[in-house]
């Protein structure tokens, strides 16, 4: 199928679908024209993307992932490596987390004293 066929069946822009291919995240051949071509496989390779995506994972944690995925759920296999990249964005994610907290705290400070 064609980069508008996938966009079409996945909902997602052939602007990102390119994207995701010049991340190493999706594989295209190309035709006699030059035009992109993916396999029936590419729709679920998208949905795992986008699954993946929402987790808040970058493409580059992403790109391991996908070689442990299986389904459109984006099922992981874990191995140990994919484990402690998991474990390491969920710490960093809980920093982040911490921060705005942080945050938060000292605006609404403002706020409550200005009132």
């Amino acid at each position: 199928m064609r980069i508008g066929e996938l966009s079409r069946r996945t909902g997602v822009s052939q602007r990102l679908l390119r994207y995701y291919g010049e991340q190493g995240l999706l594989a295209a051949g190309r035709d006699r024209n030059g035009y992109r071509e993916y396999t029936e496989d590419a729709v679920i390779r998208v949905r795992q993307i986008r699954r993946l995506l929402a987790a808040g994972l970058n493409t580059e944690v992403i790109a391991t992932a996908l070689e442990c995925a299986s389904g459109e759920e984006a099922e992981l296999d874990l191995c140990p490596e994919l484990a402690t990249t998991l474990r390491r964005e969920l710490d960093a994610m809980d920093d982040r987390i911490d921060t705005l907290r942080r945050r938060r705290g000292v605006l609404a400070n403002y706020l409550s004293a200005g009132e």
